[in-house]
Parts: C-alpha cells; sequence; structure tokens
C-alpha cells in the first residue's frame, strides 16, 4: 500500500514537470524591428515574412479606416503561407488635425513635420488584423501623444541624428525621440509601432492559455 501510494506521488510530480506544448509562432507579416522587439518582449513566438502588399491611399478614407485596411492588406497577402499558424498585420498612422503624416522622404520634410508636432496633440493609431483558417478579425488602437514646445535648435539636432528615417511622423519614441515628447495617453507600444495591449486582448480571447494570456 505505501509502495503504490509512493508510485503515485512520484507520478503526480512527474506530471506536473510536464512542459505544455510549444505555442505555434505566429506569422508577422512585417519586416519591422521595432515590431519584432515588441513581440520579443512579451513573449510571443514569431516568424517574419515581408508582405507582398502593395499600400495605397485611397482619398477620402480617414486614418483609422487607411491603417485597418492596410493591416488587413498585409496579412492576407502572407496567409497563404501560413499553413495553420495565425497571421498578424499591423499598420500604423501619426494623424494631426485630420492630416496623416507618414513617414518623411528627406530631412527637410523630417524637419517641416516635426515642427508641426511641436507643442501640440496628435494621435498615433494602428490598424491590427489577425488571420487563421478559420477566421479574421480586424481592430484598432489610438493613443494620444503630446509634444513638447521645439526651438529651431531642438529640430536641427534631431533630425541631425537621422533617427527620423523610416519613421511615420519622423520620430521614434523608444529612441531620443523620446525627448520631444511631454506625455502620452494610451498604449506606449502603440506608438512604438504595434499596440502591445490589444494584442494581448486579442490573443487572451481567441487563444486562452496558447500564448501565456487569458
Amino acid at each position: 500500500m505505501g509502495r503504490a501510494l509512493a508510485l503515485g506521488r512520484d507520478l503526480a510530480r512527474t506530471q506536473d514537470r510536464v512542459s505544455p506544448p510549444p505555442s505555434p509562432p505566429l506569422l508577422l507579416a512585417s519586416t519591422s524591428p521595432q515590431r519584432s522587439a515588441i513581440l520579443e518582449q512579451l513573449g510571443i513566438p514569431f516568424d517574419v515574412v515581408a508582405p507582398t502588399y502593395v499600400e495605397e491611399d485611397e482619398p477620402g478614407r480617414n486614418a483609422v479606416e487607411l491603417v485597418r485596411r492596410h493591416a488587413q492588406g498585409k496579412a492576407r497577402s502572407v496567409a497563404g503561407v501560413a499553413g495553420d499558424r495565425p497571421v498578424l498585420g499591423v499598420d500604423t498612422a501619426v494623424v494631426l488635425s485630420g492630416r496623416v503624416y507618414g513617414k518623411p522622404a528627406d530631412a527637410a520634410e523630417a524637419e517641416a513635420m516635426l515642427e508641426a508636432l511641436s507643442g501640440r496633440t496628435h494621435v498615433v493609431v494602428s490598424g491590427l488584423c489577425m488571420v487563421t483558417l478559420g477566421w479574421e478579425e480586424v481592430a484598432h488602437d489610438s493613443t494620444r501623444v503630446t509634444f513638447r514646445t521645439l526651438t529651431p535648435r531642438d529640430l536641427a539636432q534631431y533630425v541631425a541624428q537621422r533617427e527620423w528615417e523610416g519613421r511615420a511622423g519622423a520620430y521614434a519614441i523608444q529612441g531620443v525621440g523620446a525627448s520631444l515628447v511631454r506625455r502620452i495617453e494610451g498604449d506606449y507600444l502603440n506608438v512604438v509601432g504595434l499596440p502591445g495591449a490589444l494584442l494581448v486582448r486579442l490573443l487572451a480571447q481567441r487563444f486562452a492559455g496558447t500564448y501565456g494570456f487569458g
């Protein structure tokens, strides 16, 4: 009897130590280093595939419609190679007074963007789309960012560092661009490039426990 109980306890301890099966990696339809870094920070396994979707901003669409459409297009463009893995597409825009600020073409445009944002509150809006074999979901999140008033010297020094290259709105809040910001309201990771809180909420609802959420 005692030996049977001991064996039972050993079996229970062994079962407790059995690890759950690994989570299937998300397929990230983006080559953005910032988005990859956010997924790594959140402990979400993923693989990267460059989307084949070509972004075209249709006249008359507002920023929310645009980022949702672009996120969906990116995710759908790689869904054919995903197999049974979930695909994640994301698109982010900087909006001030209804105008969408994309990535500046050169230093002069970057300085003009930053000057427009100086001392004012803009909105960073991101669209997120997840596609699986059985369903597709599109959502979005917004973060309000207020810049301090920037002097001509502030603008010249920041532009000279070239951190604006490839950045919507011409700044990177995760870098030296943090010095331009007075406050934010909402998800910080959204400003970096991926709405982390929104993604975690979606994974908790759709994949409870699989990725460590819900």
